[in-house]
C-alpha cells in the first residue's frame, strides 16, 4: 500500500527522523491558514507547496511551487489543487490533486551550503536482506545517476541477526563526504529510517532528497513509502491511511471480492487460477502476438459468484477486446468455474467480444459439459498454446 508524502512523513516523524513543519490543506483558504501557523511555530518566511498524488516527479509537472509570500501560497494552491497532473510516474491522463502540503523553508542561509542526497532502504531480492541504496545525487531521478554515474551509487546491506550497525550508519555518512555535526546528524537520521522501514513492515521507504542544511541538520524533504499489504494486519493505524481515490477503481472493486487483480495495457484479458499460471498465461498471450489487459487470479476456491464478478471487472476495460479463462482444477473445480461463465452471460447480457476458455484438471468434463450445453458462443481449447492461438485469431477478425 503506498502513503502520501504527508503520511509518510509522519511515520518518519514518529520514529525520531527530523522532517520538515508542514501542514496538508484541501483548498487555498487552509493553505493559506497552514502558511501562518507554519510562521508563527517556526518563523519560516517562504513555503513549499507539494501536490499529494502517488507519483512521483511531482515538480516536473508543476505539483511543488516555493512561494515568497502568502499570497504565492494562495494562488499555487489555487493552481495546483483541482489539477491533473502528469509526472513520469503518471498515465498520459495524470492524477487528479485533490490535496497539497504545505511546508517550511529548509533552505536558508547559514555557514555551510546546503547540500541533496538520495537516500532508500528497501529489500535486495538477490541476497534476501534490506539494504539502504545512497547517493550524494540527491534530487535527481536516481535511474539517470545510476546510468550515467554508478559509482556514485553505494549500498549497505543488513544481516537480519543484527541488524543496522553503528558503524555502517556512520560509513554512510563518510561516504556522503560529512563532517562534524552533519556527520552525527546523518548517523542518528540513517538509525532512525532504517527503524522506522522494519518497524513498520514496509516495502520501500525512499527519501529523495535528504537534506543537509545550512546548519548541519538532516532532514527528509521527501517521502516515498510503501507498505506490505501483507502485514497490513499488523498496523490497523496504517491501513486507515489508504486513499482509495488514488487506487484503480477496478482494482479497489476487485479486492472486495478477494480478486487479485492488476490492470494493464493490452487487449487480451485474463482469468486465472494462481498466479505462477497466470504469468505464464499473459506470456503465452505475448508470445502468439496479443498483449494482456490484466492480471487476474480468481485464487483457489473460486465459485460461480466469484467468477461472474471477474468478468463484470474485465468487462469495465473498454480495451479488452477478447477474454481468455484459463484454469487448472486442483482445488478450485473447474466446473464451479464454468457455471460462472454461465452466470455471467445470463446476468451481465450479451457479451459481443470473444471468450476462449480452457479448463483442464477436477471436474474438466462436467464443466464441458455446462458449457456446450448453454449455447454460449464460447471456443475451447486444451492446450494453453491453442487457446493463445484462438486469441490471437479472433483479434485479427475485429
Amino acid at each position: 500500500m503506498n502513503l502520501h508524502e504527508f503520511q509518510g512523513k509522519a511515520i518518519l516523524r514518529k520514529h525520531g527522523v527530523t522532517v520538515p513543519e508542514s501542514i496538508i490543506a484541501f483548498n487555498p483558504k487552509e493553505a493559506m491558514d497552514a502558511a501562518k501557523a507554519l510562521q508563527a511555530s517556526t518563523g519560516t518566511d517562504k513555503w513549499a507547496v507539494k501536490a499529494q498524488i502517488h507519483a512521483g516527479g511531482r515538480g516536473k509537472g508543476g505539483g511543488v511551487k516555493i512561494a515568497k509570500n502568502i499570497d504565492e501560497v494562495e494562488q499555487y494552491a489555487q493552481d495546483i489543487i483541482g489539477m491533473m497532473l502528469v509526472t513520469p510516474q503518471t498515465s498520459a491522463e495524470g492524477k487528479l490533486v485533490k490535496k497539497v502540503l504545505i511546508e517550511q523553508n529548509i533552505f536558508y542561509p547559514g555557514p555551510e551550503p546546503t547540500l541533496e542526497y538520495y537516500m532508500s532502504v528497501l529489500l535486495n531480492r538477490q541476497t534476501g536482506r534490506n539494504m539502504i541504496m545512497y547517493s550524494p545525487r540527491g534530487g535527481m531521478d536516481i535511474e539517470k545517476v545510476a546510468e550515467e554515474t554508478p559509482e556514485l551509487i553505494f549500498t549497505e546491506e543488513i544481516d537480519p541477526k543484527t541488524g543496522l550497525l553503528p558503524f555502517q550508519a556512520r560509513r554512510i555518512a563518510f561516504n556522503l563526504e560529512l563532517s562534524g555535526s552533519a556527520f552525527k546528524n546523518m548517523v542518528k537520521f540513517v538509525d532512525a529510517l532504517y527503524k522506522a522501514y522494519v518497524a513498520n513492515d514496509a516495502s520501500l521507504f525512499e527519501i529523495n532528497p535528504v537534506i543537509k542544511a545550512a546548519d548541519g541538520r538532516i532532514f527528509a524533504a521527501d517521502s516515498k513509502v510503501s507498505i506490505d499489504n501483507n502485514a497490513l494486519y499488523r498496523h490497523p493505524d496504517i491501513a486507515e491511511m489508504r486513499d482509495l481515490d488514488e487506487e484503480d477503481p477496478s482494482e479497489v472493486e476487485a479486492g472486495k471480492y478477494h480478486l487479485n487483480y492488476v490492470k494493464l495495457d493490452g487487449d487480451v484479458g485474463c482469468m486465472v487460477n494462481g498466479a505462477g499460471l497466470a504469468m505464464a498465461t499473459m506470456d503465452m498471450i505475448k508470445m502468439s502476438g496479443g498483449s494482456p489487459a490484466n492480471f487476474l487470479d480468481v485464487g483457489g476456491t473460486a465459485d460461480a459468484a466469484r467468477v461472474e464478478q471477474a468478468f463484470r471487472i474485465i468487462l469495465k476495460d473498454t480495451n479488452v477486446k477478447a477474454i481468455l479463462v484459463n484454469i487448472f482444477g486442483g482445488i478450485v473445480r473447474c466446473d464451479r468455474v464454468a457455471q460462472g461463465i454461465v452466470d455471467a452471460y445470463n446476468n451481465i447480457g450479451e457479451i459481443k467480444i470473444p471468450i476462449i476458455v480452457r479448463l483442464q484438471g477436477t471436474n474438466a468434463k462436467e464443466a464441458k459439459i455446462l458449457i456446450d450445453q448453454s449455447g454460449l458462443k464460447v471456443k475451447s481449447a486444451i492446450q494453453l498454446e491453442d487457446a493463445a492461438a484462438l486469441v490471437d485469431n479472433a483479434l485479427k477478425k475485429i
